[in-house]
């Protein structure tokens, strides 16, 4: 049974990504299963650190980009989620390719939401993060 608030197509996901640093950094939703969410990015100068290597801050803006959106993605239209915690352990390095990302949920709870991310290529654990979402209601308008 899907987790997911309604039905969204990957291009629906995507599309909220445009014209921010998803985007800039090549991050592509490519898979909303029924309780996770997957995504690539590419590992070259948009996300390289100095030595040539897939930089840390890279692998955490991917991991909250994963763990935000599923969020948002699980609460009503009444809801929203932002982040208030995230931390990564930086497992193993990469210098070329993609890296694949997978966020399922820990814990999805009526105030706050925790979501484990796991960054890998070609199978190989990159980075490992879990992030602890915030959920809050929409304002309503005044009338």
């Amino acid at each position: 049974m899907a987790i997911w608030h309604k039905a969204h197509s990957v291009e629906d996901v995507n599309a909220r990504g445009r014209n921010t640093l998803v985007e800039h950094l090549g991050i592509v939703v490519t898979e909303l299963g029924d309780s996770h969410l997957t995504a690539t990015m590419p590992v070259d100068h948009r996300t390289y650190q100095p030595l040539g290597l897939l930089h840390g801050g890279a692998s955490v803006a991917l991991a909250e980009t994963l763990a935000s959106t599923a969020g948002n993605l699980v609460v009503d239209d009444q809801h929203y989620c932002v982040g208030l915690e995230i931390n990564a352990n930086h497992v193993s390095s990469c210098r070329d390719g993609f890296v694949t990302g997978t966020s399922r949920p820990i814990h999805l709870g009526r105030t706050t939401q925790v979501w484990e991310t796991r960054i890998e290529q070609e199978g190989r654990l990159v980075c490992l993060s879990r992030m602890t979402l915030a959920v809050l209601q929409k304002s309503r308008k005044k009338t």
